[in-house]
C-alpha cells in the first residue's frame, strides 16, 4: 500500500484531522472520477463519518456490531469504493466499509 495509503504505524505522529483531510481528498478523487457530486448535507455527514473514522483508525476504539444483512442493496460500486477507502487507513474492519458505501449510494442519487 504505497500509493498514498496511511497506515496507523505511519500516523503515530499525524493528528486525526491530517488523516481525515488526507482521504476525503482520496474520496473526492474517487467520486469525480464516477462524476458523483454529494450535496452540501451529505458533504458534510460523509465529512463527519470520515473524521470518526480516522479517531477509531488512530485510537482502535471498535465500531459498534453492524449486521451485514442492512447493506444488501447497496450496489458493487458503492461497496467497492468505500472499501477502497477504508484500505487507505490500513487497520479497520470491513464494517466501516458497509457503513461508508451508504454515504456513495446516497449521493448517486444526485445525479
Amino acid at each position: 500500500m504505497n500509493n498514498g495509503a496511511v497506515k496507523v504505524n505511519d500516523a503515530g505522529s499525524t493528528d486525526a484531522t491530517q488523516l481525515t483531510e488526507q482521504v476525503l481528498a482520496f474520496i473526492r478523487t474517487l467520486l469525480e472520477g464516477r462524476n458523483i457530486t454529494p450535496n452540501a448535507v451529505q458533504e458534510q455527514m460523509l465529512t463527519s463519518h470520515v473524521r470518526a473514522m480516522a479517531h477509531r483508525s488512530l485510537t482502535g476504539e471498535p465500531l459498534p456490531e453492524v449486521e451485514e444483512s442492512l447493506f444488501e442493496e447497496i450496489s458493487a460500486d458503492s461497496l467497492e469504493m468505500a472499501k477502497a477507502v477504508v484500505e487507505q487507513f490500513g487497520n479497520l474492519p470491513v464494517e466501516e466499509a458497509w457503513l461508508l458505501s451508504v454515504h456513495f449510494e446516497v449521493a448517486k442519487d444526485n445525479l
